[in-house]
């Protein structure tokens, strides 16, 4: 593991590249760590997962998230936690958080990512909250692993989500994606979520009414509903773009306090 010099870091964000076996190379992490935070033990970790085109450090260069968390901490809205914001594994345009050619970028996330925040931070451990974020291409990863691996994660949520794999082609326009084909049960989110309903981890959805994702979205708001899965729903005003994805952000900050409270 490969770190940034503390000497040259800037708002709290650290940078770490390491070796990961399940992408059979590195991958790179933006960490925060707010200072209220290293001097707690067991902090919660919050997992952001990007969208198509993106990388580790879209959360915090393009989104400000470290500054909307501090300053929620510095409010006392919420306790302090860390952020980790993983690449996809850089595969294509996006990834979608799958596996590609031998390259596990679920397992990524879920092992690598998780234990790189264990050995780097030293205030994450095994009794963390583990929680999951995601926008876009982020949204459906974070969906669908935060369904799957249920009994390791505390909370879900989502902005503007990807619901359905096949609407990554919309994004990416790639080929390559004709390998994954139509939604089957491993990739589609709500078999996960009804496969695993009675130990689902809490779950929040948004999305701009200008959101070309937004009638998906609310489909899978009604699937929620019909199956009777609980969960929270909210539609604002904006687009699929950064001006909504900075200002939102403080919903799932806001939903992982309510969470651990």
């Amino acid at each position: 593991m490969e770190a940034s010099d503390p000497q040259f870091e800037h708002e709290h964000l650290s940078h770490v590249t390491l070796f990961s076996r399940a992408l059979g190379r590195r991958g790179d992490i933006t960490f925060f760590l707010p200072p209220q935070a290293l001097k707690s033990k067991s902090v919660p970790l919050l997992v952001l997962l990007h969208g198509v085109y993106g990388s580790h450090w879209s959360w915090a260069m393009q989104g400000g998230v470290h500054r909307t968390c501090l300053q929620l901490i510095s409010q006392g809205c919420i306790r302090p936690m860390i952020l980790a914001m993983p690449s996809d594994g850089l595969w294509g345009k996006g990834s979608g958080y799958l596996t590609h050619s031998g390259e596990d970028h679920e397992c990524w996330i879920m092992q690598d990512v998780v234990a790189a925040a264990y050995e780097f931070t030293r205030v994450v451990d095994i009794d963390s909250p583990i929680f999951l974020a995601g926008l876009s291409m982020g949204g459906y990863g974070a969906l669908r692993l935060g369904a799957k691996y249920s009994d390791r994660i505390a909370g879900v949520s989502v902005h503007s989500a990807i619901t359905r794999v096949e609407q990554l082609r919309t994004f990416t326009e790639e080929s390559v994606w004709e390998e994954i084909g139509k939604s089957d049960d491993e990739t589609d989110p709500m078999f996960w979520i009804r496969k695993h309903a009675a130990v689902l981890p809490p779950l929040r959805l948004d999305c701009g009414i200008l959101d070309n994702l937004l009638e998906p979205n609310r489909e899978l708001h009604r699937q929620l509903m019909i199956d009777g899965i609980f969960h929270t729903y909210e539609e604002f005003a904006g687009g699929h773009d950064w001006d909504y994805w900075r200002v939102h952000v403080r919903e799932t900050l806001l939903f992982v306090e309510s969470v651990l409270r």
